[in-house]
């Protein structure tokens, strides 16, 4: 039984420049496992708290109070523990905070911790991580919703929209919906370029040219599509995330200069999901419009996937409620917004009994670290959102998927 016998955390940076955790595991029979801790920029206000120092360094986001938090107080408590015991010590620490959402320790660095000991544990048995979290029943590889036009808080520019993407469903393996993924994208780059838009990415890979509004880049995709050969509606579908709760103000949505109550923009997506073939709706509607989006779900649930990101942030409880109260039909899955894998697992199995969907998911702030395409594949999510192919941070993650399908393609075979 492989005891631990060492947790240290480092402060490293992620994606954007910004400070994060990484924890390393030390077990007794000499496995070292790391795991790094992403970060969001659009983020719910439910979510669990990321701490920062919010002093002199790194303009307030240094990560020294959690970095801290890990080698004094976790180190402590769970020195000795099996690495074997992972809802056990996701407890432990989740006791250690005593507090709804991480204040107190720190999110970050709880959930560096639990990620490192899943990676330890799994390499102790010498499996693959999704091997370890999923068992013989991981056997699903996720369709990727392709982030290739950012706008919103993730890139400086003219629409309200933050991610327009692209779902490659109309293929028999990852890896060729993957290929017809970049191929689309580079296709999009050369179509930006030649009508004198900019090529310039946002956080997540995405072009964040300036457009009228917010069906234009809906209209730019569909040339791309064609342009590469696929047909949108069968091979490629299309997928918004609004992230409107960053232009809702005072119960109104502020967008493209106007003023718009929730029946208004139910109407909208209603029109957009009737002109193109849009397959999913993340954060339609804020997270406190929760009569809103009552609406919206039994308005249009039924003919397409309403995804709860800020309105559900990964949290069991809060998805319970909205099962209860027939709000949403997905919910994107994000392990830092709820703070430890024992945690998000939980709430995976709650959506699945009751029939929502679920997408894992990176955050805007990355890092080099692939567990949530492990997670992904181990969970059986069947969709997974880690932006587009132009940034490393974002390929580590498709790079980590392409290698589950080459080397367990007997167990995996084709399975989008």
């Amino acid at each position: 039984m492989p005891i631990i016998t060492n947790i240290k955390a480092t402060e490293v940076l992620d994606s954007r420049g910004n400070p994060t955790v990484k924890a390393t595991v030390y077990l007794d029979n000499g496995v070292i496992e790391s795991a790094i801790v992403p970060s969001g920029a659009s983020t719910g206000k439910r979510e669990a708290l990321e701490l920062r120092d919010k002093d002199h360094r790194y303009c307030g986001k240094g990560v020294l109070k959690a970095v801290q938090n890990v080698n004094e107080i976790i180190l402590n408590a769970v020195v000795g523990k099996s690495v074997f015991e992972q809802k056990n010590i996701d407890m432990i620490m989740q006791n250690l905070d005593a507090t709804p959402n991480y204040s107190n320790l720190g999110a970050n660095a709880v959930l560096g911790v639990s990620m490192a000991v899943a990676r330890a544990a799994a390499r102790a048995l010498n499996v693959p991580l999704f091997r370890y979290i999923g068992g013989i029943n991981a056997s699903i590889l996720p369709v990727p919703m392709f982030n290739i036009i950012n706008g919103g808080e993730h890139a400086n520019n003219s629409f309200d929209f933050q991610e327009f993407m692209i779902m490659p469903y109309g293929f028999d393996k990852f890896s060729d919906a993957l290929r017809a993924s970049v191929e689309i994208y580079h296709n999009l780059k050369k179509i930006l370029d030649e009508a004198g838009h900019s090529t310039a990415v946002g956080d997540e890979g995405g072009f964040a040219p300036n457009l009228e509004n917010n069906e234009a880049p809906i209209k730019i995709i569909l040339q791309a599509i064609e342009k590469s050969g696929y047909k949108a509606g069968s091979d490629i579908k299309l997928a918004l995330d609004v992230a409107s709760s960053e232009f809702y103000k005072d119960g109104s949505y502020v967008m493209e200069g106007k003023e718009f109550s929730s029946d208004d923009m139910i109407n909208y997506y209603e029109s957009l999901c009737e002109k193109y073939p849009i397959c999913s709706i993340e954060d339609g509607l804020s997270e406190d419009d929760w009569d809103g989006w009552k609406k919206l779900t039994q308005r249009l649930g039924s003919k397409v996937q309403l995804v709860g990101d800020d309105l559900f942030v990964t949290n069991e409880k809060i998805l319970r409620d909205g099962i209860t109260r027939g709000v949403g039909n997905a919910i994107l899955i994000k392990p830092n917004q709820i703070g430890t894998v024992s945690q998000t697992m939980q709430t995976v199995r709650l959506a699945k009994r009751n029939g929502y969907k679920t997408i894992m998911s990176h955050r805007s702030g990355e890092s080099e670290d692939s567990f949530i395409a492990d997670f992904a594949v181990g969970l059986n999510t069947g969709q997974i959102k880690t932006g587009a192919t132009s940034r490393s941070e974002r390929n580590a993650k498709y790079n980590r998927l392409l290698e589950i399908e080459n080397k367990t393609d007997e167990f995996l075979g084709n399975s989008i």
